[in-house]
């Protein structure tokens, strides 16, 4: 692309992407406000009845909203809440007949009643700060919660002088915490979070739990109602061992504390079993890597004989539920790019009961999902299909059965692009690297009449997450506009065992290069691909690839670098994670070995780049910094380089705070791509 086209470029960036035919039946930029999904389940006792979050895109507001939804085992829809807000994290009371749930209806977030015999519906609390983790006592009479709780700010000096009428600056804000801001969330206020509890019937709510701690996490009752289990970081040094949690019990009555668990390394989630002798909780060891598998463990309510139940399965486990007869716990765990969920005997025999869950990253097709159980055994959950995100279905004795179809209007009839596994042998050392192609709409008999077409690699970020065959509104749009797209688990990517994903530990980037660039030389290969029309792009820890990449070989005709780290030494020192990352990713402080810090930082080669590369990053991103991005586009202008910035106005890490911010985001890598097609130039 000449510099004279950079007018263009600055005042029409969108304007080759939106101009898509319209009257194709293949997926456009403005569907994006179409699109459904179910999450936050619950399930009712008998089985077949399942609540959830319905959430849709308003496209006035440009905000994901969500109301609460019923469906039936006969797949009858029936709306629980409605209105333009957000309603979340329903739970049936024992008994099933009230539904308790936070909703934003009254401009904050509150905790609301529906009673589901009558419909009347209330809201049950008048908080300052937003309840989260609602949890019934088992007799229904209570509600428990996490609650952030205010406490003054931190301020040395108090000027002297003024005057009463006077408008002076806003005073300095003085900070001497580790952690004192968060991405999404912005500086962080004066305070913590605790657990409260409160009637059902209403009232005011009681603060179980004191200190400088915080409690993020559900909480469990003990069966009689007297205890709640949960999980927090009591550490004197917490801020630098982050992830040291344990499993705490607290007295309702007498709000006394006791212990369960005691060692390093983070221990969360506690369930108590149905006959209330047992607890269920998810740990590991600390062992200062990038990765560590999650195992399910129980222990008795006293907190002895703990005991690992999968220490055998060389997977994290993500998810668990109490099976009613307290003699085995359901759980979910990543295999391979699909989430599965397994009933584990406490006699240790395992059985998958459930697949396919996933379908709750729309964006792009990240792996993961939700699950609840009944006392009968009825599993549901957020059920994955590679053409449609997140719906819900259940299984019951071996039978699965999809009961919502949210995105049939929306998709039903546009023609989207195939997904196909394929897998190929590194060229460093022969490892089985899984990846997916997505199909351009037509792909078949344009290949057979002779088409060649171009070629998207799209890089997953994390590092150590995972993509699979799941919806992504990313891949579809971007099949939608001719191009083949194929993405990736590299090595360092999880649900491949702990050893997989180790092999980056200290070492990111280095050979999952050779895997990206091996999946890539055996889709050319395979496929219709014009091998002068090669594009490649990835967001976060997949920017960091797309810019390794592009820095070690001329290949691709074009990049799109999304909020990724160029300098491991700056990125540590300004990241919101900066005291996890350097403790659990490198080895020493960088400037105990800024060698090391360089060698792997894309900066350092940015003298190799002759890709023509614009990067992207929200304004607002506080994980990896937008003076990352900064840094790469002054290099590349330096150096002559073709390259463009995009800011991402008021956006954090994830882009996708907004749906047209979506948009915006493949708006312009599609646009960027298209001006280094070859027939373009």
């Amino acid at each position: 692309m000449k510099k004279c086209t950079w007018i263009a470029l600055m005042i029409a960036p969108l304007v080759s992407t939106m101009t898509l035919a319209s009257n194709e039946p293949v997926l456009q930029l403005e569907d994006v406000f179409n699109l459904e999904y179910a999450s936050g389940l619950d399930i009712n006792t008998d089985g077949d009845e399942v609540y959830f979050v319905r959430n849709y895109m308003d496209i006035h507001s440009d905000k994901k909203l969500g109301n609460i939804w019923k469906v039936d085992n006969k797949k009858k829809l029936t709306p629980v809440t409605n209105g333009l807000h957000v309603d979340y994290s329903p739970r049936l009371s024992p008994d099933n007949t009230k539904l308790a749930y936070i909703s934003t209806a009254s401009g904050k977030s509150q905790i609301h009643i529906k009673w589901l015999e009558t419909g009347n519906a209330a809201q049950l609390s008048h908080f300052v700060n937003a309840p989260s983790n609602l949890s019934w006592s088992p007799d229904g009479k209570h509600i428990a919660f996490s609650m952030f709780v205010d406490s003054k700010p931190k301020s040395v000096v108090s000027l002297p002088g003024m005057p009463k009428s006077a408008k002076w600056a806003k005073p300095a804000v003085y900070i001497d915490d580790m952690y004192y801001r968060f991405d999404g969330a912005g500086f962080n206020k004066a305070g913590n979070r605790h657990i409260f509890v409160m009637s059902a019937d209403g009232g005011n709510a009681r603060q179980l739990t004191q200190g400088e701690f915080n409690h993020n996490e559900k909480v469990s009752w003990s069966k009689d109602g007297s205890k709640l289990y949960y999980s927090t970081n009591k550490r004197l040094d917490k801020d630098l061992e982050w992830t040291d949690s344990n499993i705490y019990s607290v007295d309702i009555e007498t709000q006394e504390v006791n212990v369960l668990t005691d060692r390093n390394g983070p221990d969360s989630s506690p369930i108590i079993s149905p006959n209330g002798k047992l607890v269920a909780y998810l740990g590991s060891d600390q062992n200062y890597k990038n990765y560590e598998n999650t195992e399910l463990y129980i222990m008795n309510v006293d907190g002895s004989d703990k005991r690992s139940l999968t220490a055998n399965l060389d997977r994290s486990v993500t998810r668990i539920h109490w099976a009613k007869n307290s003699k085995s716990v359901y759980m979910s765990y990543q295999d391979k790019g699909e989430t599965y969920v397994a009933s584990q005997l406490l006699s240790g025999k395992r059985k998958i009961v459930a697949k396919q869950l996933g379908g709750l990253s729309y964006g792009r097709p990240y792996n993961g999902g939700e699950f609840v159980v009944s006392e009968d055994g009825t599993v549901a959950f957020t059920y994955s299909d590679p053409q449609r995100p997140a719906d819900i279905a259940i299984t019951k004795k071996g039978k699965t059965t999809q009961l919502t179809a949210l995105n049939e209007d929306a998709l039903g009839y546009k023609t989207l692009a195939n997904i196909k596994e394929i897998n190929t042998e590194s060229s460093f050392d022969k490892r089985n690297i899984q990846a997916w192609v997505a199909y351009p709409p037509g792909y078949e008999s344009a290949k057979k009449a002779g088409k060649k077409f171009p070629l998207i690699l799209e890089i997953h970020g994390g590092p150590v997450t995972n993509y699979g065959p799941h919806f992504s509104a990313e891949i579809q749009l971007m099949a939608a506009k001719g191009y083949v797209v194929v993405y990736a688990n590299p090595r360092g990517s999880d649900s491949y065992g702990k050893e997989f994903s180790q092999t980056i530990h200290n070492n990111y980037p280095s050979q999952d290069y050779d895997d990206l660039m091996s999946v890539v030389d055996n889709v050319v290969k395979q496929e219709a691909i014009d091998d002068n029309a090669l594009f490649v792009t990835g967001g976060s820890g997949g920017g960091v690839l797309a810019a390794w990449i592009i820095s070690h070989t001329d290949r691709f005709k074009a990049a799109v670098v999304a909020k990724p780290v160029i300098n491991w030494i700056s990125f540590v020192l300004t990241t919101d994670i900066y005291p996890f990352v350097i403790k659990n990713w490198f080895n020493k402080m960088p400037w105990e070995d800024s060698e090391h810090y360089m060698k792997l930082s894309p900066i350092s080669y940015v003298g190799n780049v002759n890709t023509p590369t614009m990067l992207l990053t929200g304004e607002a991103d506080q994980r990896t910094p937008i003076a990352e991005t900064e840094q790469f586009y002054q290099a590349l202008k330096l150096r002559d380089v073709e390259t463009a910035m995009v800011r991402i106005p008021d956006s954090y890490h994830g882009i996708y705070k907004r749906p047209s911010n979506l948009m915006s985001k493949v708006a312009h890598i599609l646009w960027w791509f298209e001006q280094y097609q070859p027939n373009n130039k």
